[in-house]
């Protein structure tokens, strides 16, 4: 049985990025994806050239699947693309960067108002909470409480598109799409809920 040496797997690696860069140079790549480690386990990166496309947490393969049928099929996996992404959430769960400076890449959100909620909610600031009302109103449609929740459930860029920040008017947590758990643990980071 032949067990790969450290120096193979580097030399696969370097033969792997290179590929990849010539891919990107060419023009063939139109979304490149990473993976990233977090405290909240393995999130799956996705980037174009217009800006951070998806960030997701669970399955790697659903998510690729997705961006391959939404965005384009080339998609490859370039770590070096998403390494300004991998950085700043580095920075964040770091508790040392409270605003991401990433452009973002909308095409997989709903124009309208579901688009308007989602870059609503990309303005709350770190440390800071508001309501599904709040973000209805902020999106031009009051009454629209519920409809803003099934919007913020839609979102493709959770963390850096703060849905974690927005929660009942009643002082309920609300739902989220990574699992409660999550939304604790982002409360949590920024201050807002104590720990323990």
């Amino acid at each position: 049985m032949n067990i790969p040496t450290p120096s193979f797997e580097r030399a696969a690696a370097a033969a792997a990025d290179r590929l990849s860069l010539r891919a990107s140079r060419a023009g063939l790549v139109d979304v490149a994806v990473g993976a990233v480690d977090s405290p909240l386990g393995t999130l799956t990166v996705g980037v174009t050239p217009r800006g951070l496309v998806r960030l997701a947490y669970g399955d790697e393969d659903l998510v690729l699947e997705d961006l391959a049928r939404r965005v384009s099929p080339r998609v490859l996996s370039f770590p070096k693309l998403v390494d300004p992404v991998r950085r700043q959430l580095d920075r964040y769960f770091a508790g040392r960067l409270h605003d991401f400076d990433l452009p973002i890449d909308w095409r997989l959100t709903a124009p309208g108002f579901t688009r308007k909620v989602l870059r609503a909610t990309a303005r709350i600031p770190f440390g800071s909470l508001r309501t599904y009302a709040q973000m209805a109103s902020r999106a031009g449609s009051p009454r629209a409480s519920r409809a803003a929740g099934n919007a913020l459930g839609s979102n493709p860029i959770p963390i850096v598109v703060p849905c974690h920040r927005v929660v009942h008017s009643g002082g309920g947590l609300g739902g989220y799409t990574g699992g409660l758990y999550r939304k604790e643990h982002l409360l949590t980071l920024e201050g807002v809920l104590e720990d323990g």
